[in-house]
């Protein structure tokens, strides 16, 4: 074992590997697409019981189940080229870099088989008439949809619409992050994706034997996992003025981490709680701790293109 010592006048760096029962936890983990959105289907359909947004929940576990069958149905895409993982490396990067993101046979493939899976869905006739806008769009106006939902900007006049947009998205990304070396990633910043460079949905106090009460952000877009202090903004990186909320009678498996630095706050989901939680189902889930945020002095850092308007 090699172990890391400093100027002969500073005490050694302790290694946590050699203690006892800690160790440090791994930095990233990559999604599994073949099961991700399945798992998460049953999520919204289990949430959906006895909830207020219950009619919403079950569309959003068709649009996962949609989002699965597409994935089972069509090739995966060609990896990232080695070169271009080692230069995001070397600069601190993330390999995907979805601000310029360009479509390709495989993406265009995905996206009208998710398409195609959404028409068999339930939904409003407001919901279906978005899809075929979306089905019926010119290329130019893909396009658009597909940048604004990448840049975390989403007009409210045209949420319905973006929200299929976004589900493509989130499948080819994940088929993307899945065939990178989950130990080649590097931290890229504070709330910052380390594989796609988006802000996180949330973040999960995880109850995984090799990395008990670790935090871990999660990303909406490509389901990648990484490793963050706890008690530290997920927006500003602060350390100072870190609070907890969640609701009256709530059993602390959800609560919105509120930070007085910059006046944001984002949803921590503990898994030491319940252990069926998913940070994308369970942000829509958990509406009424946004709208409990709506007229404070917090601002929702998070992005969810499930949970848009808040």
């Amino acid at each position: 074992m090699s172990r890391t010592f400093g100027p002969s006048s500073a005490p050694p760096i302790p290694d946590p590997s050699v203690l006892e029962g800690v160790t440090a936890p791994t930095f990233a983990y990559l999604p599994d697409p073949s099961i991700l959105f399945a798992r998460r289907a049953a999520r919204f359909r289990h949430l959906a019981q006895n909830n207020p947004l219950a009619p919403y929940l079950t569309f959003l576990a068709g649009l996962c189940e949609a989002q699965h069958a597409a994935i089972a149905a069509t090739p995966a895409p060609e990896p990232v080229e080695a070169a271009q993982v080692e230069r995001a490396r070397a600069n601190e990067m993330p390999p995907l870099d979805r601000s310029h993101f360009t479509t390709d046979a495989a993406f265009d493939t995905l996206f009208e088989r998710a398409l195609a899976e959404a028409t068999k869905i339930e939904q409003p006739e407001a919901a279906r008439t978005a899809l075929e806008r979306v089905r019926m769009a010119s290329d130019v106006a893909r396009g658009e949809m597909i940048r604004n939902v990448l840049a975390s900007s989403i007009p409210e006049e045209a949420l319905a619409e973006h929200l299929y947009v976004a589900a493509a998205l989130e499948a080819h990304f994940a088929r993307l992050a899945s065939q990178l070396d989950a130990a080649r990633l590097v931290p890229v910043g504070d709330g910052v994706c380390p594989t796609c460079g988006g802000p996180p949905v949330g973040s999960l106090i995880v109850n995984w034997p090799t990395s008990h009460g670790a935090r871990y952000c999660a990303c909406a877009l490509c389901g990648t996992l990484w490793n963050y202090v706890r008690v530290r903004c997920t927006a500003c990186g602060s350390t100072a003025g870190i609070g907890y909320q969640e609701m009256e009678g709530g059993n602390g498996a959800v609560k919105a981490e509120t930070c007085d630095t910059c006046h944001a706050y984002s949803k921590v989901f503990y898994l030491t709680q319940d252990d069926g939680l998913d940070p994308v189902a369970d942000d829509v889930a958990s509406l009424a701790l946004d709208i409990k945020q709506k007229d404070g002095p917090y601002r929702r850092a998070a992005f969810n293109p499930f949970l848009l308007g808040y």
